[in-house]
């Protein structure tokens, strides 16, 4: 996405939700209440609190004359690699804008948000922001010449069972996406050719989406996963939790977001093996929760 290739992107059926009171006294304070992954909020804290300050200087917020009051709650758990950044973002955005009558449309929501992604990732994609703040499934392709992005709303059939698995280990996205262009540097016609190979992928993977057709969806998340691998952004433990779901019924698995840590994520036929899927994770010692797209 940062290369601008283009994506597929679901909302989640959770969400964060922010509040901002205005009191007496000047600058901000934040009581941050979100479901986390254990150590997330804490190495997180710096980026949070810089991507706070950008969403409020981007709306132009006066904190000098009255001060703010930001609660972050929801049942989103924070973690890499399911947006929580960017619905943190957001919320805050949506929140600014109901309590000092901003009038903002959603396209400026998902503006100030990006901006708040900045303080997170350093150069975002904005295709986190931008599930956060229209949701559904979208086709995202970000304009690398400094124009509107291409985001386009898809509608599958069917509602589609996920089985989201949570390594519980916090990465930083901006050190795997350095790591991945240095590796774009040091060999550049292997890497294009996985670009390539990717792009034809998420084509075919959008096809079958309109169409509901599981089993090729299943098998295009497959190769993606090993595309992923080569590039040097799944780690071992995704790798884990990736064949524990195709051991246990899977249709198709991958590695979400950041990589080296963070979610996978499994789709599976039906509510049944949705469960299977669940308990296996969940046995291993490792934390997940269930929900559809589409």
């Amino acid at each position: 996405m940062v290369y601008g290739l283009p994506a597929i992107v679901s909302a989640l059926e959770s969400s964060t939700i922010a509040e901002v009171n205005v009191m007496d006294g000047n600058g901000w304070i934040v009581d941050d209440q979100r479901p986390a992954t254990p150590g997330y909020k804490k190495v997180k804290y710096n980026d949070a609190m810089q991507s706070i300050k950008n969403v409020l200087n981007y709306l132009k917020i006066d904190t000098a004359n009255h001060k703010l009051q930001i609660t972050f709650s929801g049942d989103l758990v924070a973690a890499s690699g399911v947006g929580a950044s960017a619905a943190q973002c957001t919320s805050l955005a949506r929140a600014l804008n109901n309590t000092f009558n901003l009038n903002l449309d959603d396209e400026q929501i998902n503006n100030a948000a990006y901006e708040g992604e900045k303080a997170y990732h350093g150069t975002p994609s904005g295709i986190d922001n931008t599930a956060s703040t229209f949701g559904g499934l979208i086709w995202f392709q970000k304009n690398l010449n400094g124009k509107k992005n291409a985001i386009n709303l898809l509608k599958s059939p069917i509602k589609i069972p996920l089985v989201i698995g949570n390594t519980g280990i916090t990465a930083s996205t901006t050190e795997v996406i350095a790591d991945v262009r240095k590796l774009k540097n040091e060999n550049p016609k292997k890497i294009n050719k996985i670009f390539n190979n990717y792009e034809d992928l998420v084509q075919k993977a959008k096809d079958a989406l309109l169409r509901g057709k599981i089993k090729e969806i299943g098998s295009l998340m497959n190769l993606n996963h090993k595309l992923l691998q080569q590039i040097n952004v799944s780690g071992d433990i995704n790798d884990q939790l990736v064949q524990t779901a195709l051991n246990n019924g899977a249709t198709g698995a991958k590695m979400t977001g950041t990589g080296r840590g963070g979610l996978i994520i499994a789709l599976a036929d039906n509510v049944k093996v949705q469960d299977q899927i669940y308990n296996s994770i969940v046995n291993e010692g490792f934390t997940a929760w269930k929900t559809k797209i589409g």
